[in-house]
């Protein structure tokens, strides 16, 4: 046990989510527990990850994990270590949802994207239908995130291009899309900056200069592609050849990176299979599932159209979030720290010693 890097995870300490501030000690190497000297809680080293109160062992736990998001059935896990099925599950909902905390808080930040791609994927469930909408950057291969909703709408547009301007710094973007219509206007409404007039009255807000929004929408006949129309709703031709040029080498406008994403989360997530009998029951556990597979990709997976030093690379490191590849098992122990306190609101002015405890802590 080694208390660098350990912050605490007490919401109602002033110095949770502080790293190697000399706050942290350990209060038993038996049990494996740290102590925090400013609130004086005890909290255990797995806290905040889906290993906590886990009494299986952390290497069979991992290993099941990596197994599910490879793509392995959870009956299979099942038959092979002789798990129950719900027990899998409840491993499978904690690492998707540690997983999504861990998207959040390392791939969720504005970055130059350049070029991105979004697609939607059909899933069938035993009450119906879901969609799952997607986006990547195609330049590192990082998956941006995802959003589920039982119905392929301007809703859910609308939340998948939110994701998009979150991790979008403004300059030169080109987004590829499908034919959908609810695309159009929901980029254009949301990559808008506002233009200072110097006037009187709140500023007007236009589209990003460099914009570039372009569909390919596919025609098919009797299951075969007869034909593929390229369009432009936003931005010039000069300026998306010159985004395609930057980002995959020239070529047409296209949406083969995202399709192919697409192809893998089929592969990795079992509910995901066109043909199956294990559909999904739960949107909770689709949506769980789609940021595990979308995480271990993202940190734990080489890619094979990636490369640093002469050495295949995932796609969190060629975006710059990490020097090495992840394994599974140092994904699951990964600690996401909280955000940082804020002293309460009370009227009048602050003790000395709540004073002292904002200097030490907030600045």
């Amino acid at each position: 046990m080694d208390p660098q890097g350990i912050f605490c995870p007490n919401l109602d300490c002033p110095a949770r989510g502080h790293r190697d501030q000399g706050n942290i000690g350990i209060h038993s190497w038996s049990e494996q527990r740290y102590r925090c000297h400013v609130c004086t809680r005890t909290f255990s080293a797995r806290h905040g990850t889906p290993l906590y109160r886990c009494r299986t062992p952390e290497r069979t736990v991992s290993q099941i994990v990596t197994l599910v998001a490879h793509g392995c059935p959870i009956p299979a896990v099942e038959a092979a270590f002789g798990v129950q099925r719900r027990t899998v599950q409840a491993w499978v909902d904690r690492a998707g949802q540690h997983c999504e905390q861990v998207h959040q808080h390392y791939v969720l930040r504005p970055r130059d994207l350049q070029h991105v791609q979004a697609d939607e994927i059909r899933v069938k469930t035993q009450r119906g239908v879901v969609w799952l909408a997607m986006a990547m950057m195609v330049t590192t291969r990082l998956w941006l995130g995802g959003v589920s909703s039982a119905s392929r709408d301007t809703r859910l547009i609308q939340r998948l291009v939110g994701l998009l301007h979150v991790c979008a710094l403004q300059g030169p973007l080109l987004v590829a899309v499908d034919g959908l219509a609810a695309y159009v206007a929901t980029v254009r409404r949301t990559f808008r900056s506002k233009q200072v007039t110097g006037r009187r009255g709140a500023p007007r807000l236009v589209v990003w200069p460099d914009l570039v929004l372009g569909q390919v929408v596919k025609y098919h006949c009797q299951r075969r592609l007869v034909a593929i129309l390229r369009r432009l709703r936003q931005g010039t031709w000069a300026g998306a050849q010159a985004l395609l040029a930057q980002t995959q080498g020239g070529g047409v406008l296209n949406t083969a990176y995202i399709e192919r994403l697409n192809a893998t989360f089929r592969a990795r997530l079992a509910v995901l299979v066109r043909r199956t009998r294990g559909s999904a029951r739960r949107h909770s556990r689709l949506h769980a599932g789609m940021y595990l597979v979308g995480t271990v990709y993202n940190f734990c997976t080489q890619h094979d159209s990636l490369r640093r030093t002469n050495q295949h690379c995932t796609p969190a490191m060629a975006a710059g979030l990490t020097d090495h590849r992840w394994e599974v098992a140092e994904l699951l122990r990964l600690h996401i720290p909280p955000p940082p306190w804020q002293p309460p609101k009370r009227r009048g002015r602050c003790s000395q010693a709540l004073q002292q405890v904002i200097e030490r802590w907030c600045v």
